[in-house]
């Protein structure tokens, strides 16, 4: 009887696990497509447009998307692992490219250090941050870079990847150093510091 019992709580454990398995929380989530925003499909090929522009990205295989009246469905074309894998990962693309188009991605960053600062000319960044010359950061397309007060960098688009790429770029040109928190660092990025050697008394 015991042996009956484990092997049905065993059997019970097993059809809970195929059945998470199978399913994404995220993937399973149909993505509301806006007003002023048109979606086409080829395929796995996806274009979006909107009032922030227009993106362009082909999904890997494992899955299919389709369009259902005002949503986008993305669902996995099988049970086996690379499209369960690649099922919420999809779906959040798909869905991060219908919001960039819409209400755009911003990334925000300090600089702090005295004598540190930014600036806009044209369209590059020139960025003051201890070296013996600026630094010129030229956005790609579909980048935009504004600052204010001089040490707050804001970097726009509609494209979350590029935006967090042009991003760590130009956190790379002086990342922020653990004894007095100088550097480039992210809008509410909190450094860990460091206690600093002391002299001999």
């Amino acid at each position: 009887m015991l042996v009956n019992k484990v092997l049905e709580v065993k059997s019970s454990v097993m059809c809970i696990d195929q059945e998470l398995l199978t399913m994404s929380r995220i993937g399973k989530q149909p993505i509301s497509v806006p007003d002023k925003v048109s979606v086409s499909l080829n395929g796995l090929a996806v274009t979006v447009k909107g009032p922030k522009g227009e993106l362009n990205r082909t999904l890997p295989d494992g899955v299919t998307i389709s369009q259902v009246d005002n949503n986008i469905v993305v669902s996995p074309v099988n049970d086996k692992r690379k499209s369960r894998e690649r099922h919420g990962l999809c779906r959040t693309l798909v869905a991060n490219m219908i919001e960039g188009v819409s209400k755009g991605f911003n990334r925000k960053l300090e600089i702090v250090g005295v004598g540190s600062r930014a600036q806009v000319k044209g369209k590059t960044l020139v960025v003051s941050a201890g070296y013996s010359h600026p630094v010129e950061v030229v956005p790609p397309e579909g980048i935009t870079f504004t600052v204010a007060n001089n040490t707050n960098v804001t970097v726009s688009g509609a494209d979350k990847e590029l935006v967090g790429n042009e991003a760590a770029k130009i956190r790379a040109i002086r990342p922020p150093e653990p004894y007095k928190g100088k550097g480039i660092k992210y809008e509410g990025e909190r450094i860990l510091r460091k206690a600093g050697k002391s002299g001999k008394k």
